[in-house]
């Protein structure tokens, strides 16, 4: 089974910065494929999560939380598609946040952030460690990307979608 790593925090405004294609190669034992600058891995090769975990950070030049989940539950997603049959909207974007562990999520979806007027963004549910939501394409949109970890209460990283369906098709054989 394919195990897909999320690195949280990397690559962002010049903060822990490296080369995913580098670390990629770093680790090709594992048949790791890069997808992105984000730090999105696929180890296409089976092998343990603590072995894979430890790989990518002894490789790392920086400290920096690891996620991982099975290649199967993102391919579910696909299948799934939480956010339905609706074209995507120009300036609005798809995206998942992985959580570090399951979580007790609210009850009440959607949450809209800023709570009052207009929102930039909004979470519209949840699946196991996913979290889905859309939102505006504005600055203070990734300010408030940084709250989703206070608000459920455990660590999380945010991909776009489009980000999930590249590794989707990775998990299927494409490796562009």
């Amino acid at each position: 089974m394919a195990l897909v790593v999320f690195l949280r925090g990397v690559n962002v405004g010049g903060h822990r910065t490296f080369r995913p294609s580098v670390l990629a190669r770093q680790l090709r034992e594992y048949d790791v494929v890069n997808v992105g600058a984000a730090g999105t891995f696929v180890a296409r090769k089976s092998v343990s999560r603590s072995k894979l975990r430890e790989a990518v950070l002894q490789k790392l030049p920086f400290e920096t939380e690891v996620m991982l989940c099975d290649g199967g539950d993102l391919a579910r997603l696909e299948l799934e598609n939480p956010f339905g049959v609706e074209p995507a909207v120009p300036g609005i974007v798809r995206f998942v946040s992985i959580l570090s562990r399951n979580c007790r999520t609210p009850a009440a979806w959607p949450i809209t952030i800023p709570a009052r007027g207009e929102w930039s963004l909004r979470l519209i549910g949840a699946h196991g460690r996913f979290v889905f939501g859309v939102y505006r394409r504005q600055m203070e949109a990734i300010r408030y990307l940084g709250q989703i970890d206070k608000l459920l209460g455990v660590p999380a990283t945010t991909r776009n979608w489009n980000t999930i369906m590249a590794v989707v098709r990775v998990l299927k054989g494409d490796r562009s």
